[in-house]
């Protein structure tokens, strides 16, 4: 199989292409039938979100960051920026394209926190030409940082804004996955010298992604370390078990072989194959 790690496949794709292929419809921004910039949008928007992934706010702690200052890199329709700002913290929220900030404004203006939170538009590969470097006590990325043709620029760029008291936290996508098995079988037809593409083109509800790069847990800690990080901990998570004829429609069917399958069970199967890698780490 080909290096989970690989930069081969994705380090020549132009960043205006990932631009492209998010603004045209950022993430999660179907989670709602509400007319989209309300209230009602919003809190079902975070609704639905943390249903399907509710693994999210135990990552983030976000009560944790009261009274901190949070750089949170891909802040897309902002759901996870305004629970930072609710909880008292003071963000700076990047995102590489104007429609997922034009919405995540609207929505700190709908909920009142706009003074806790400054939006920036910038490429995270060369975040300091945009980002006033300075201390932060968290360094935020939820299923991003995979999406740049550089992942490791990226790193290299938030080296800038942690000092050794600061913490870390990414998700990336784990290579060693449920979902990473059923596109290579489904998608794929198991030809597996085909995986690196296959896993950017199914990763996200729709199709076509330029880049998606994917980790193991070891081969995640190895490229933090890379790049001057110490992984403090690790953490895989989440399997979506919905039928997604259903899960478009906004209904809840879960597949007939999760159907039966013991809570316990499952999630001692998400903790082993989950789809997300939450990686925790400090500066060295």
């Amino acid at each position: 199989m080909t290096n989970p790690n690989s930069t081969e496949t994705f380090q020549d794709k132009p960043i205006a292409q990932v631009h492209d292929y998010w603004n045209a419809r950022p993430c999660n921004i179907r989670h709602s039938t509400k007319p989209v910039g309300t209230r009602e949008y919003f809190d079902e928007v975070e609704a639905r979100k943390y249903f399907v992934e509710s693994h999210i706010p135990a990552f983030a702690d976000f009560k944790r960051w009261k009274g901190k200052k949070v750089l949170e890199i891909g802040c897309g329709l902002g759901t996870d920026t305004i629970n930072f700002a609710r909880h008292g913290a003071q963000v700076t929220a990047v995102d590489l394209t104007e429609k997922s900030l034009e919405l995540a404004l609207q929505r700190a203006k709908v909920f009142g926190l706009e003074d806790r939170i400054r939006f920036i538009q910038a490429n995270a590969e060369e975040l300091s030409a945009s980002v006033p470097v300075e201390p932060y006590d968290l360094v935020y990325s939820f299923g991003v940082i995979h999406h740049t043709p550089a992942p490791g620029k990226v790193l290299d760029e938030i080296r800038k804004y942690v000092t050794p008291q600061s913490t870390v936290k990414i998700m990336v996508y784990n290579r060693w996955s449920w979902k990473v098995l059923w596109i290579l079988f489904v998608y794929g037809k198991g030809q597996f010298w085909k995986l690196n593409g296959l896993i950017a083109e199914c990763s996200e509800a729709q199709t076509g992604c330029p880049v998606t790069y994917s980790y193991s847990r070891a081969g995640g800690t190895r490229w933090l370390k890379e790049h001057g990080f110490q992984t403090t901990d690790v953490v895989v998570d989440h399997i979506f078990p919905y039928v997604i004829a259903e899960y478009v429609q906004h209904r809840y069917k879960v597949l007939w072989y999760f159907r039966w399958m013991p809570r316990a069970l499952f999630h001692a199967l998400e903790r082993a194959f989950g789809w997300h890698l939450c990686l925790t780490a400090k500066a060295e």
